[in-house]
């Protein structure tokens, strides 16, 4: 509680609180992101739609996304699609999401890392994996399923 006098002269009584943090940073990621150290390869269609590659060490994974650095290649613009896959003779790793254990998965870059001083090539991408996502659980198997019919409706 404050007291202060105003102009004139009259004690005035005042609370003041203290905002409290609403929302505290915390991570609100939709899936866990697992740290790995995979070879992998992004491979693109330029402007004048000739195909690009670049290779990179897929540094981490979630169900919905990646952060991979990258080691060679020309650079990525913003927002352009990748297709990330891994190496061929890497063995598939439970930590890779079943989207990329499976092959190559369509992605978009939407976030470009700072350039290296020696190549001129970004440190890494961040990526946003574009696949289906998937059933949310039994509850909206439960809504989504029809009623069967019995044989007299069926015939009617």
């Amino acid at each position: 509680m404050l007291t202060y006098c105003d102009g004139a002269g009259i004690s005035v009584e005042r609370t003041i609180r203290l905002a409290e943090a609403v929302n505290p940073r915390r991570d609100q990621r939709a899936s866990e992101r697992r740290r790995t150290s995979l070879p992998g390869r992004l491979v693109w269609r330029d402007v004048r739609s000739a195909t690009r590659f670049a290779t990179v060490l897929i540094r981490n994974v979630s169900e919905h996304g990646a952060y991979v650095e990258c080691i060679s290649g020309t650079p990525i613009p913003l927002y352009r699609l990748v297709f990330l896959q891994t190496e061929r003779d890497v063995p598939r790793h439970a930590d890779l999401p079943a989207s990329l254990r499976h092959g190559r998965v369509l992605s978009v870059v939407y976030r470009v890392g700072p350039p290296q001083s020696s190549t001129g090539i970004p440190q890494g991408y961040g990526l946003r994996l574009l696949v289906e996502p998937g059933r949310r659980g039994a509850a909206n198997d439960s809504r989504q399923a029809r009623p069967s019919l019995t044989p007299a409706e069926a015939s009617a």
